[in-house]
C-alpha cells in the first residue's frame, strides 16, 4: 500500500504550481511563530511545522484563490491561518491521543509535555485569528471561526462517540465532518471568498473540500489497519489500541454475530486487549469485507469532490485539484 511516484504527481504538482505562494505562507508561517518571551513556543511549533508536512490546506487555500483569478496578497495570511489551526489542532490531539508519534516522528508531548503542547496550541489559534483579521475580510474571517469551532465540536463529539458501540456511520459521518472535513471545506470556501467569487462557485468549492476531507478521513482509518508505518507516520494498529471507532470496525460490528460482538465489547468499549486481538480485529474486518466497503465510501466521496468542480472555471488548477481526489483514495488501492 505504498505511495508510487506516479500517484504522488498531483500533489507534487499542485505543490509546483503554487510555490511562490507557498513560499510567502512559509514566510508568514515562521514570522508569526516567533515568540519574543517564550522561546518554548517557536521550538515546540518548529518541531510540527517543520515536520515535512505536505501543507495540503493552506495548498487548498491558495489553489482555490488562484483557480478562480485573486491576485492580492490576503489568500496568503488565510492559508497561513489555515495551517496554524492545523497544527494547533495536531499538538491538542496528540495529549488527547496520548500519542508518541506524528508524521514518523516522536509528538511534541513527547519530547516536551503535554503542558507546553496545549499551551503552544492555544498560541497558535489566537495567532491564527490574529492573522484572519489583518485581510479585513468578514465573511472570511467566519468561516475560519466557524470551522474553528466545528473542529472543537467534533472532537468533543469523538470522546463520548468513540468507545461506544452505538456509534454509526451518520455518528462517524458527524464526527469526521467536525475534526477534518471542516478545516479542508474552510480552506477551500475561503478562497473563493477572498477571490470574491460569485456564491455557486463558493459553494462548489466548500462541497469540494467536504468530500474531499471525509475521503481523506475514511482513507486514514483504512491505512491504520493496513498501511506501511513510513507510509503513515503512525504505527499500524494505533486507532484500534487507542478504542477509536473508526468507518472499518463501525460495518464490522453492524454485521457481528454476538462472539463478534462480545470482542469489540471487550477490546473497544472496555479496553481489554490482549495479545493477538489485533490480529482477531484484522481477521474480521476481513471476513465482513469491512474493509473493501469502507474503501467503497472514500471512493464515492472523491466522485462527489471531483463533481463539485465542474461548476468552476476551466483551469489547469481544477485539473490538479480533480487528480488530487483520486491521489487521497489511491492511497488504499
Amino acid at each position: 500500500m505504498g505511495v508510487n511516484e506516479n500517484v504522488q504527481k498531483p500533489l507534487d504538482q499542485l505543490s509546483a504550481a503554487l510555490a511562490p505562494e507557498m513560499d510567502a505562507v512559509n514566510a508568514l508561517i515562521r514570522q508569526r511563530m516567533s515568540s519574543r518571551h517564550a522561546p518554548r513556543i517557536p521550538e515546540v511549533t518548529a518541531h510540527l511545522i517543520e515536520a515535512g508536512g505536505k501543507r495540503l490546506r493552506p495548498m487548498l487555500t491558495l489553489a482555490a484563490a488562484k483557480l478562480l483569478g485573486y491576485d492580492g496578497p490576503y489568500h496568503i495570511h488565510f492559508a497561513a491561518s489555515v495551517e496554524f489551526i492545523h497544527t494547533a489542532t495536531l499538538l491538542h490531539d496528540d495529549v488527547v491521543d496520548e500519542s508518541s508519534q506524528r508524521r514518523g516522528r516522536p509528538t511534541a508531548n513527547l519530547l516536551w509535555d503535554n503542558k507546553s503542547s496545549v499551551l503552544v496550541g492555544d498560541y497558535l489559534f489566537a495567532r491564527s485569528f490574529q492573522l484572519m483579521v489583518e485581510p479585513d475580510n468578514m465573511r472570511a474571517l467566519e468561516i475560519l471561526a466557524n470551522a474553528s469551532a466545528t473542529i472543537a465540536e467534533g472532537e468533543v463529539l469523538q470522546l463520548s462517540a468513540a468507545q461506544d458501540l452505538r456509534t454509526d456511520e451518520d455518528v462517524y459521518l458527524q464526527v469526521v465532518r467536525g475534526k477534518t472535513a471542516a478545516l479542508f471545506s474552510a480552506a477551500t470556501e475561503v478562497g473563493g471568498v477572498v477571490a470574491a467569487a460569485p456564491a455557486d462557485q463558493v459553494k462548489a468549492l466548500f462541497d469540494y473540500g467536504d468530500a474531499l476531507g471525509i475521503a481523506f478521513q475514511i482513507v486514514d482509518d483504512l491505512l491504520d489497519y493496513g498501511g506501511a508505518t513510513q507510509t503513515i507516520g503512525k504505527n499500524v494498529g494505533d486507532d484500534f489500541r487507542e478504542r477509536k471507532l473508526t468507518l472499518p470496525v463501525i460495518k464490522a460490528i453492524a454485521r457481528a454475530n454476538a462472539e463478534e460482538r462480545a470482542f469489540w465489547t471487550r477490546t473497544i468499549e472496555k479496553g481489554d486487549q490482549r495479545d493477538g486481538d489485533l490480529e482477531q480485529a484484522l481477521s474480521l474486518l476481513a471476513r465482513h469485507g469491512a474493509m473493501q466497503d469502507a474503501r467503497n465510501d472514500a471512493l464515492k466521496w472523491a466522485g462527489t469532490a471531483k463533481s463539485a468542480l465542474q461548476v468552476l472555471p476551466a483551469h489547469p488548477i481544477r485539473e490538479m485539484l480533480n487528480d488530487l481526489a483520486d491521489f487521497v483514495v489511491s492511497r488504499v488501492a
